[in-house]
């Protein structure tokens, strides 16, 4: 197996090796060069724990890596999670469930990947004997998650850029209270896609990517995308069992995603290019709606980005579009190409009909705090304000099951303004205590660059 940018203007790499550069040189985005067929291997996938079932998985993508090896390093992965079953499905109506993916150290579903991929580095640096500097940017999740797996790892340091006061007080807390000396929490102006710009930058200098032995943590990492691709799996045979009936019966399965970067649902997608049999997926987004007017409209073109009660969300350049978009436009790296340049220019985009597979919705403020308090009320069930974006626009002729993406602890404040009761967890009440270190820089791709030298 190996990986091909989507810009179609590098080498083809091997799993480790796309796992390293994270973006493609050319600016590209990896991807596997063909889509395994996993449809015939899903009854023997039944009976599997959730970190066997990973290792089965992804032992398809990287035959460089022993299965054995494989087994080993999902069942570290995994172990970290507070729940036996790590990705518990929970029923709240006969055709609504709910797939819980917050049971991990940071309480979030970037656990699933970055839990994992800070494994995969730590196994290059010791196979490689170079030291490896992580890079990424985050709208919160993301970055608690890549620190985690990489906390106080020889030969590896991580540099998180996020937007300053538009994060989450928890979530940044989770970044900068860690006390590692490996670990550079980094607040700069503006916004997400500031800062992802800026990471983009510094991968696009070859000399300062190699001298640095840099890597992209971001869903633009494929080893994220794939280890996502797994709770989708898992997920639907769960419901097979839960139901007592195969999950091809009442109209199918549809996942409802809240996402804004496109790599939560991307995985899911692949997951059905792969033969997994889902109906569809609904993409859930806040008021920041740019994959929501694409498509309902099919215009893809960047707005401003306004700061919400889903702070997770707050984007408008969705990372993984991408790699979307290379088989929307037919497997035409050129195609890419072009309609990427354009979408740096901010032009506006009319692309080809998506997949029918896929519909949206999005929320906004108002509606999230009304939803928070109704699923109370109605269901003594508490979510956080993203996993609050899917609950509108249900389907009525089948099964949904609503990815949760973090625990409701995580965002005290819209969620006591729902319910009355403000939730906690013992991991997050005991940061609250701990000073806070971060390192503020400009959103320049020049200052992040010469920090990185000084600390790595």
């Amino acid at each position: 197996m190996q990986y091909i940018s989507t810009r179609g203007q590098t080498r083809p790499h091997t799993f480790s090796e796309a796992v390293e550069a994270g973006l493609a040189p050319d600016g590209g985005l990896f991807l596997p060069e063909h889509m395994p067929d996993i449809s015939g291997r899903l009854g023997d996938w039944a009976s599997l724990s959730y970190a066997r079932l990973a290792a089965e998985f992804l032992s398809l993508f990287a035959p460089e890596i022993a299965p054995d090896e494989w087994h080993a390093l999902t069942a570290r992965a995994y172990s970290k999670f507070d729940s036996p079953e790590v990705a518990p499905l929970r029923k709240i109506t006969g055709k609504t469930y709910v797939l819980e993916l917050w049971h991990g150290p940071t309480l979030a579903f970037k656990d699933f990947a970055l839990q994992l991929l800070g494994l995969l580095y730590k196994r290059q640096v010791e196979r490689s004997g170079k030291r490896l500097a992580v890079l990424g940017a985050t709208s919160g999740d993301t970055g608690s998650a890549a620190i985690h797996g990489c906390i106080g790892q020889e030969g590896i340091h991580i540099f998180i850029l996020y937007p300053h006061g538009r994060v989450a007080p928890l979530q940044e807390r989770q970044m900068a209270c860690t006390g590692a000396d490996n670990v550079f929490a980094i607040p700069v102006p503006g916004t997400f896609d500031d800062a992802q710009s800026v990471v983009k930058e510094c991968f696009g200098d070859a000399a300062f990517t190699a001298a640095h032995n840099l890597s992209a943590v971001n869903s633009i990492n494929i080893a994220r995308v794939l280890a996502q691709c797994v709770y989708y799996i898992w997920a639907w045979l769960r419901l097979r069992d839960l139901a007592g009936q195969g999950t091809d019966a009442a109209g199918g399965v549809e996942f409802v995603v809240p996402t804004g970067n496109f790599g939560n649902v991307l995985a899911g997608w692949m997951a059905r290019q792969m033969g997994l049999p889902v109906r569809s997926f609904r993409v859930a987004t806040n008021q920041n709606d740019i994959l929501h007017r694409y498509f309902t409209s099919g215009d893809y073109r960047q707005g401003d980005v306004r700061p919400s009660h889903a702070p997770s969300m707050d984007i408008q350049a969705a990372s993984n579009f991408e790699r979307y978009l290379y088989f929307l436009l037919e497997s035409d790296p050129a195609k890419v190409r072009e309609v990427m340049a354009r979408l740096k220019n901010a032009d506006a985009v009319n692309l080809p009909a998506a997949d029918p597979a896929f519909r949206s919705t999005s929320m906004k403020d108002d509606q999230i705090i009304r939803v928070i308090a109704q699923m109370w009320k109605d269901w003594r069930y508490v979510i956080d304000p993203h996993t609050a974006c899917a609950f509108t626009g249900m389907a009525t002729d089948c099964t949904s099951i609503v990815l949760s993406t973090a625990h409701p602890a995580k965002f005290p404040d819209v969620v006591k303004q729902a319910t009355g009761m403000e939730p906690v967890h013992p991991t997050l009440e005991a940061l609250k205590s701990l000073p806070l270190v971060t390192h503020r820089l400009p959103a320049s791709a020049a200052e992040v660059k010469s920090f990185i030298a000084r600390h790595s």
